[in-house]
């Protein structure tokens, strides 16, 4: 079964570390959004999206590549770190239009520095830690 994860981390790593995690211990492809913005995703099985959440949402460029880049009627998983709350309801959107069935979601603390989180030194420092990729990659390997 072919597996890629489209990411995007742009602030503080935190989804590359886990994402990087997942690679380590599972074949799966990783397609960085911001890098490569245009994918042809019809020859894998399941696909997985992992982003950092702004503004309760997904990060742009992920939500651009799955409008323009997911096939119809695939199996997808979805990935989010975040500082406040995990919020998937952005990508499941563009997923529902799709007609993707969402077979799992797992989200986790990220370092946040933005808005008010900068001048107290950020909130969730240190994580993604070391338990947060490993949970991920029990996460993955479950699906």
């Amino acid at each position: 079964m072919r597996k890629a994860i489209v990411y995007a981390s742009v602030h503080h790593g935190n989804t590359e570390k886990l994402v990087k995690g997942i690679a380590e211990e599972c074949q799966v492809d990783l397609i960085d959004a911001v890098k490569q913005p245009d994918v042809d995703l019809s020859s894998y099985d399941m696909i997985g999206f992992a982003s950092g959440i702004y503004f309760s949402k997904f990060h742009q460029s992920i939500l651009g590549f799955a409008e323009k880049n997911l096939p119809d009627d695939k199996k997808v998983f979805l990935i989010c770190t975040y500082g406040g709350s995990a919020n998937y309801k952005s990508i499941e959107q563009i997923l529902d239009e799709k007609r993707s069935k969402v077979i799992g979601k797992f989200g986790c603390k990220g370092y946040d520095t933005f808005g008010p989180f900068k001048l107290m030194g950020g909130i969730a420092k240190g994580h993604p830690d070391e338990g947060d990729i490993k949970n991920t990659v029990e996460f993955v390997k479950g699906l």
